[in-house]
């Protein structure tokens, strides 16, 4: 059984897995678990969204086998009313869809709520936040996108990171405001002065050798934050 998603205002450090060795993914992740964090990333793209092609419920499933840290799936693909049902099966804790890949965004939510997990909805960078301002207000967790969603290693883009501001003025203090793209010990106390909590790092944590050190670094930077800069 995996953790239940870590409530608010803790910082959270989910590392993503699309930059770690998926030919060693379950040591992979055993030594971010052993580096202290609760949650890990997996970024699910379909080639068509996205350009790029990463894994499926199968793998997750694996996965679930071997770890019981909480699993934020992020469904980078055009039908996430399909395939959702099957990674909910495979273990997902969470599951995160973006507002342009469903015509019923309410009753997807509802459908990811009935299974017993939590739901999330994305804004990519130039998606305007007004898109999912009737929707956040019903899910667990928002994703912000501060890089294009498909391929890692992209560089941060401060201005769309502002977007936490409103994102957290929508869903108040209760929800999760989560942050993908760039982030590393110099961008992280940025996103938190914003709002944020939840904070996706893929090179910045499966890049270096010691990915404790990493993860401590990311977190010690990110909870120097006392105010919006």
């Amino acid at each position: 059984m995996s953790v239940p998603i870590p409530k608010t205002p803790s910082i959270e450090i989910a590392p993503s897995i699309l930059s770690a060795d998926f030919a060693s993914l379950a040591s992979e992740i055993k030594q971010v678990e052993e580096a202290g964090v609760k949650m890990v990333h997996i970024d699910v793209m379909d080639g068509h969204f996205v350009p790029n092609i990463t894994i499926g419920p199968v793998v997750v499933a694996k996965l679930r086998k071997c770890s019981g840290l909480f699993f934020d799936v992020h469904l980078m693909i055009t039908d996430p009313d399909k395939y959702t049902p099957e990674f909910i099966k495979a273990g997902a804790d969470n599951i995160t869809f973006h507002i342009e890949t469903t015509k019923d965004p309410v009753g997807l939510i509802n459908r990811i709520h009935d299974a017993g997990v939590t739901a999330s909805i994305t804004l990519n960078p130039a998606t305007p936040v007004e898109a999912i301002e009737k929707f956040a207000p019903l899910c667990d967790m928002v994703l912000i996108m501060t890089v294009n969603p498909g391929f890692g290693g992209q560089s941060f883009m401060y201005d769309v990171a502002k977007k936490c501001i409103r994102v957290r003025e929508i869903v108040g203090p209760s929800k999760r405001v989560e942050v993908d793209g760039g982030i590393d010990p110099s961008t992280a106390p940025i996103v938190v002065s914003y709002g944020a909590d939840t904070l996706v790092a893929g090179n910045a944590v499966f890049g270096q050798k010691d990915r404790k050190a990493a993860v401590e670094a990311i977190m010690a930077a990110a909870r120097g934050v006392n105010k919006p800069l």
